[in-house]
């Protein structure tokens, strides 16, 4: 977990064309997966003593929609810490102290390509795939183990920063825990 000796910046600034890149996002489709997700116990991180951080209005993160089990929070900042790469935080404006750990896919599994409605496809502006971000929460469990949300990715338009959590059409094709690989 980040503490006050590290330097966070915020990661609009760091997201290189490489990452963009290495995204694959099928963008269009024929409307939103009629399938519901449920997610037991969603965890955030508490942060505690982080270093004063100005938030400029370029770099936050507006989720219209909110996150799912905190619709309610609309403004996230995207911070990096070099050491904890690939990872990132995307830390709630309203409530500095928490945040949700999150991975670009393409760190986690190689072929993911999560297929997009015509319906998010025209909220977040997106035309053409290099014009989105896109994120997974990572939940870190009590054993040590972690695993990356594939069905319910954070996409994000990269120009305008605004992004929605949401279930692609192809969501049978991942899992809502997927393994991520030990680190040693």
């Amino acid at each position: 977990m980040p503490d006050a000796t590290r330097n966070f910046l915020p990661a609009t600034a760091l997201i290189s064309a490489q990452l963009i890149e290495n995204q694959r996002l099928v963008v269009g489709g024929i409307g939103v997966a009629n399938q519901a997700t449920s997610i037991d116990n969603m965890k955030t991180a508490e942060l505690n003593e982080l270093s004063p951080l100005t938030i400029k209005t370029e770099n936050m993160i507006h989720l219209p929609g909110g996150l799912l089990g905190f619709e309610r929070i609309k403004k996230y900042v995207l911070l990096a810490n070099a050491e904890e790469a690939p990872f990132l935080w995307l830390q709630m404006l309203d409530d500095p102290n928490l945040a949700f750990l999150v991975v670009s896919p393409c760190a986690v599994v190689a072929d993911y390509k999560p297929e997009i409605s015509d319906e998010d496809t025209d909220f977040l502006g997106l035309q053409a795939s290099p014009d989105a971000l896109v994120f997974n929460i990572v939940t870190l469990h009590p054993d040590g183990g972690a695993t990356v949300n594939l069905k319910g990715p954070i996409v994000m338009n990269r120009f305008t920063l605004i992004g929605k959590q949401l279930v692609p059409r192809n969501v049978a094709d991942y899992s809502l825990s997927h393994p991520l690989p030990a680190v040693r």
